[in-house]
């Protein structure tokens, strides 16, 4: 991790061609410094140049697929679609924030003005029917993605003010701010690229299993609706020898077999239905890989470390509902769950309690006490915020026996301050309407977890429901907001930007879809969102990222639940990957298949031995 000063430099890696106006045409957009390559960069550090190709790969997705286009609000897209579609420039996984060229071939801008940005597409880039990708392609691809697309892609590219097609391969984005210093490299690397004559015949608004064209390395080659998607790797792909996709992309045939229960894809990848599995549950890192096929070296597991932020998973409040309006309400209910007998008994002890929204990362607000330059900032919202914003937040621990006292003392004191009291073992409010909530849930495998906190919830007099519904209901009720509370998880980034607006801010609480399922509107926090897009330099990054995560904290807005610090994976044993990875990220795409291995372990997962 680098740190020092690190303003936004949109840098030319060797060297920068200044044009009469100020104006630079560079190489790489940087929100952290210097971009860790340069010009004459030839691939990844993470990557190997010279991984073999070929081979076919088997993954697991949950649920079903009613839709091949993933950029709407509507329908349940597949698995995989990601590798079809490009952007105008690609991310480095090894670095906070850079972006490299893909289909744009270099950036320029004015450095004093920084209000506009105009990206030069690569004269190679080419849809995957062989048309050149043009200027107006991109201009279509904003136009449609922000007024018909998913609501997500509008809050976070909304600093955009105009787009300009100045030529067949020269697009100019003007902004609104020029503070937003983080909005360039997320038009960059978000910004889909559609085809603009394909959308001439295709309606882009509708949901459809039609295969769509774009310009990846990959392409649709059949589709099992609901059941199975299947990727074929594009020979002809023209980005094959860009410096951003050397060492990428080396396995011909990727296939996406949907399962709808848990259990039944874990005895599916015991039985060589599939390659490979990013375990998420402790109790089967510990105990599933221990069948005949592991234990005589046919599948292997690693746990790869990360330096990523961890993000925060937890049990979400919906406060639209009246209920849950109330944060010593929240903070109550918060002392039910007994991480530390979850841990214990269910994880064996494989996991870190979440107490950040940007946990595992500098950018987590330390507990007690705020630090002097956080303190400062947030010193002008002292009568806006919690006390425990400035003093430090309470996370539950207990004695780890499922139920501690002490936690549900304290949780009924907060309950009464809130106007609560238990009628016949009922919790009534001051209204008489008694505390009952249903937690939505689309894993059945977290149930183990969620019962055990219901039942603790009975003993403060609430009445909690646990509600199981499949995938593709799930998503449709998250994004009208359907729902009192939900597990789910927020992710980040070493350098949070525009996204932040998305998740927290008071706009995208109204924008059904959006990921501010939360509802949470706040001025201070869209204020701290501003100065967040607004740093000159890491340490100011730094400091309005520790102070919105000590307000989202003080709120309780969640009930923070655990993370890893590691990518825990299993795989049967034809599957390579580089010795170097890349920090911030899991990357399949760098992986590839050892052709002297891959006869035998097929034939063995044929066999079903």
């Amino acid at each position: 991790m680098r740190y020092g000063r690190l303003i936004l430099l949109l840098l030319l890696a060797c060297c920068v061609t200044w044009a009469p106006a100020q104006v630079v045409r560079v190489y790489a957009l940087s929100l952290d410094s210097t971009p860790l390559y340069g010009r004459t960069m030839t691939h990844f550090a993470y990557t190997n140049a010279h991984a073999p190709q070929g081979g076919s790969l088997r993954l697991s997705a949950f649920g079903t697929f009613d839709s091949l286009n993933p950029f709407l609000d509507k329908g349940t897209p597949a698995e995989g679609l990601g590798q079809v579609f490009e952007t105008l420039g690609q991310r480095s996984e090894d670095e906070p924030f850079s972006v490299y060229p893909l289909v744009a071939a270099a950036f320029e801008y004015d450095p004093q003005d920084r209000s506009w940005m105009i990206f030069d597409i690569d004269p190679r880039a080419r849809f995957a029917n062989g048309e050149k990708i043009q200027a107006a392609d991109i201009a279509y691809s904003f136009h449609a993605i922000m007024t018909q697309g998913d609501p997500g892609y509008r809050v976070m590219l909304a600093g955009v003010r105009d787009v300009q097609v100045l030529s067949a391969q020269r697009i100019r984005f003007d902004f609104r701010s020029r503070q937003d210093r983080s909005l360039p490299l997320l038009l960059a690397s978000q910004l889909p690229v559609l085809s603009a004559d394909y959308y001439r015949h295709h309606v882009f608004a509708h949901t459809t299993l039609t295969p769509p064209l774009g310009s990846g390395p990959y392409q649709i080659e059949r589709i099992d609706p609901g059941h199975a998607i299947v990727y074929r790797r594009n020979r002809n792909y023209w980005g094959a020898q860009l410096p951003v996709n050397v060492g990428c992309y080396n396995i011909d045939r990727i296939t996406y077999i949907y399962y709808r229960d848990a259990v039944v894809a874990e005895e599916a990848f015991k039985a060589g239905q599939y390659d490979l599995r990013l375990e998420n549950k402790a109790k089967n890192w510990a105990k599933l890989y221990n069948f005949p096929a592991a234990r005589q070296g046919w599948v292997r597991k690693e746990a790869l470390r990360n330096g990523n932020p961890a993000g925060m998973q937890g049990f979400v409040f919906n406060i639209r509902r009246h209920r849950f309006q109330d944060r010593r309400v929240r903070e109550a209910i918060a002392q039910a769950f007994d991480f530390e007998w979850s841990n214990r008994f269910l994880f064996y002890g494989a996991y870190r309690r979440d107490d950040s929204y940007f946990a595992n990362s500098e950018l987590a607000c330390p507990p007690g006490p705020l630090q002097h330059d956080v303190a400062m900032l947030l010193a002008p919202y002292r009568a806006q915020l919690p006390a425990s914003v400035f003093t430090g937040v309470r996370i539950p621990v207990s004695d780890g026996h499922g139920s501690d006292r002490n936690n549900l003392i304290y949780a009924q004191s907060l309950l009464k301050q809130a106007g609560y009291r238990v009628v016949n073992d009922q919790l009534i409010d001051a209204q008489g309407r008694s505390m009952r909530f249903e937690i939505l849930n689309a894993q059945p495998e977290m149930n183990r977890i969620i019962e055990p906190f219901m039942r603790n919830l009975e003993k403060l007099g609430i009445h909690a429901t646990l509600r199981n519904v499949d995938v593709s209901q799930y998503i449709n009720r998250m994004r009208r907001f359907d729902f009192d509370m939900t597990i789910s998880s927020f992710a980040q980034t070493l350098s949070p930007g525009g996204e932040q607006r998305n998740t927290w801010s008071s706009a995208a609480a109204t924008h059904p879809g959006s990921q501010n399922i939360i509802g949470i509107h706040d001025p201070v926090v869209d204020h701290l969102i501003d100065l967040i897009l607004q740093a000159k330099d890491r340490h100011q990054l730094i400091t309005a990222s520790q102070a919105l995560d000590r307000v989202l904290m003080a709120h309780w807005y969640l009930i923070p639940q655990y993370y890893v610090d590691s990518y825990r994976v299993a795989y049967w044993n034809f599957l390579r990957h580089p010795a170097i990875l890349p920090r911030y990220a899991f990357d399949l795409s760098i992986w590839w298949v050892d052709a002297a291995a891959w006869p035998a372990v097929r034939a063995h997962q044929d066999a079903g031995d």
